[in-house]
């Protein structure tokens, strides 16, 4: 029996590299060059592929190519033979990303509500939009893997309680709240952190430090084969490392943190109008703007300095405020340089690859990951 079993997981082995080398790949792949990269027998790379496209996770790409001899035909994964959803909770904002096994979007839908802490039962309302985008975008349930939930939460260890959410003013909840009424598995994570995760996971395959600016300011800090936690799960909580001793005051109680000064909800709080009309008026050179919007970047590059200085690697730039950051950059590394003894430009600075539904999409990458290696 234990034999048996030995023989039935190297199949499955064998089956999720071939299917792992489709994903993965980004050249043409045929059976051929799957049994020459794979080092398996033409009849195993038939026997497994026939499987994985009787289960609909793989199919002819319709492309051919001349090897010497027959054209052969190319071979790729059907997309969206599972799909995940992610879902970014904010003060008063969800955004609900329905993405496919490559993380490509396949709808999204944003709604307003209160600010969580006036809601009754903010559970029962976040069930009831999650089923309403399902119904609207017509995605079928049956090829749903899971929700993933982020939120801008510092999370207990056991994954049981919020210890601490300043800008959803919520402390010492538990997670229960926001999944008890959703009848699909549920994966709930910090928004920064899923967001860094999908940037270094897709694109970036090297240590780097993650900044998010979105509503607040977060991080993840991603070393070696992916995310660095911390003791307490604080790991990358740069929003609330202190940039001005005495300064502007944060939701989390304190004055000076990185988040008092580079979010988006400083804006929207202290001149009341949506980023779009801010960027807008920092073009024309409104005087009021372009003021708020130098001194966000000055204390931008004091915290991307920082970490910097600690961590001694790559810094993306991530989250909704970055598609607004390209034409800002030159005067941000200026910035950056300038408060640097070590290096005279800032090269390491980057902005992410993912600037849109960053954090959505990230979270709901844990329910792919977890499909793909049960393959």
């Amino acid at each position: 029996m234990e034999l048996e079993a030995t023989i039935t997981e190297r199949r499955r082995q064998t089956r999720n590299s071939i299917y792992r080398h489709l994903y993965e790949s980004r050249d043409f792949c045929s059976k051929q060059s799957l049994a020459r990269d794979l080092g398996l027998s033409l009849p195993t790379v038939y026997q497994n592929l026939t499987e994985l496209m009787h289960a609909g996770l793989v199919r002819n790409s319709g492309e051919q190519r001349s090897t010497g001899g027959r054209r052969a035909m190319g071979l790729q994964i059907v997309p969206d033979a599972r799909y995940a959803i992610g879902v970014s909770i904010t003060e008063t904002r969800l955004r609900f990303v329905a993405a496919d096994l490559q993380l490509e979007e396949m709808a999204y839908r944003k709604v307003h509500h209160p600010p969580i802490a006036e809601m009754k039962d903010f559970g029962i309302f976040l069930a009831g939009e999650l089923e309403r985008f399902i119904d609207e975008t017509h995605l079928d349930r049956s090829r749903m893997l899971g929700v993933g939930i982020a939120l801008p939460a510092v999370i207990a260890t056991d994954n049981s309680r919020i210890t601490l959410a300043p800008t959803l003013h919520l402390r010492d909840i538990t997670l229960q709240f926001l999944a008890k009424e959703i009848p699909y598995p549920t994966y709930i994570e910090n928004d920064a952190t899923s967001g860094g995760y999908a940037e270094w996971f897709l694109y970036w395959h090297r240590d780097m430090a993650y900044l998010l600016l979105e509503t607040g300011v977060g991080g993840a800090v991603l070393v070696g084969d992916g995310q660095y936690h911390g003791v307490n799960r604080r790991s990358g909580e740069f929003g609330h490392m202190c940039v001005e001793p005495g300064g502007l005051p944060c939701k989390c109680g304190k004055r000076g943190c990185l988040e008092a000064y580079c979010s988006a909800w400083r804006i929207s709080d202290d001149l009341g109008i949506p980023l779009s009309e801010f960027f807008a008026g920092v073009e024309r050179h409104v005087p009021e703007y372009e003021t708020m919007w130098h001194d966000l970047l000055r204390h931008l590059a004091i915290g991307v300095n920082n970490i910097r200085m600690v961590l001694d690697c790559d810094v993306v730039l991530g989250g909704f405020l970055t598609q607004y950051l390209p034409p800002y950059m030159p005067l941000l590394k200026e910035y950056v340089a300038a408060g640097n003894p070590f290096e005279p430009s800032a090269d390491y600075l980057h902005l992410s690859v993912m600037r849109r539904h960053t954090v959505p999409l990230g979270v709901a990458l844990h329910f792919i990951q977890e499909f793909i290696e049960t393959i």
